[in-house]
């Protein structure tokens, strides 16, 4: 007899990083952001999955027409792993969704700004998880890229499913024979960029003051912000520090802490705009780490 449990999944997303070494996978926090709900699962599931499509609810698991959920989907770019967030209509099969809207790659706007996906979008999957352990069965052609193409994909796997509470690990299989042992997000540290921007998301428009936050390992733990007009013209500067959590429940590499801060701006009309964070390196030379996101900024107050 199947034993039932109850997974309760709770609203926002706390995001959690770290200045300590790795200890054990965890997660930037709860992935979904609509009102809390519980749901109904027995100890191992099974959904399977492709690029096109959104998972529906398991028969008998009754979800508000209503309800949303947000996940995080891990993509790349300049060869590291890319956080983007996607909200979709709520559903039991949450590693079974996140992974289709994986595949499906990124949006038009993220291409533009240069992120990309490493997994080829005709990829089919089965997903069981069981015991905190997400078993992925993939197509043989899947490992088949170089090393490196391959370990960035497995590493989108990783992040992308372990983000959920009920998955520390990802066991990965070669046309459903076991390739390894289960991985954690420890094992693809080094392919997380040294600053990730939490909010804003990538297109979103945005009125002053903005809200700009992530997670950073840079020199001496100071964030710089500046809001770049559509001519490239500097609008708005400002820096923070990004700070050590006192435990450690997420895979970062030693020295990723927490930022988060508010801009202001003003402009006379509406405009696309570019948020650039980045860091110093040791040197003093501001040639460390630098992401870029386009935005669009909306008109203030002269």
């Amino acid at each position: 007899m199947k034993r039932l449990i109850t997974i309760t999944l709770m609203a926002g997303t706390a995001f959690l990083a770290t200045a300590c070494g790795p200890t054990g996978s965890g997660t930037l926090g709860p992935a979904p952001t609509g009102a809390p709900r519980t749901e109904t699962a027995t100890p191992t599931s099974q959904a399977t999955g492709q690029a096109t499509g959104v998972a529906s609810p398991s028969p008998g698991k009754p979800i508000e027409a209503s309800a949303t959920i947000t996940i995080e989907t891990w993509f790349t770019r300049d060869q590291k792993i890319f956080l983007t967030h996607r909200t979709r209509p709520a559903t039991v099969a949450t590693s079974r969704l996140a992974l289709t809207e994986l595949i499906a790659g990124p949006s038009g706007l993220e291409s533009a700004a240069g992120v990309g996906n490493a997994i080829p979008l005709d990829t089919t999957f089965t997903v069981t998880v069981s015991g905190g352990v997400a078993t992925v069965s993939l197509p043989g052609w899947f490992y088949d890229a170089s090393r490196a193409r391959a370990r960035l994909r497995q590493a989108q796997v990783v992040y992308t499913l372990t983000q959920f509470p009920t998955v520390s690990r990802v066991g990965f299989q070669k046309d459903g024979q076991a390739t390894a042992a289960p991985v954690g997000r420890a094992d693809y540290a080094d392919l997380l960029p040294r600053i990730i921007v939490t909010k804003p998301a990538i297109g979103q428009r945005l009125t002053s003051p903005i809200t700009v936050a992530g997670i950073a390992s840079t020199y001496e733990s100071t964030v710089y912000l500046r809001l770049l007009d559509a001519a490239g013209k500097q609008i708005a500067t400002t820096y923070t520090t990004a700070h050590c959590l006192p435990r450690c429940p997420f895979e970062f590499s030693t020295h990723h802490g927490n930022f988060s801060t508010t801009v202001a701006y003003r402009l006379s009309s509406e405009q696309p705009a570019t948020l650039q964070v980045s860091g110093e390196s040791a040197d003093g030379s501001n040639t460390g780490p630098v992401a870029n996101i386009p935005v669009l900024l909306a008109a203030s107050g002269s």
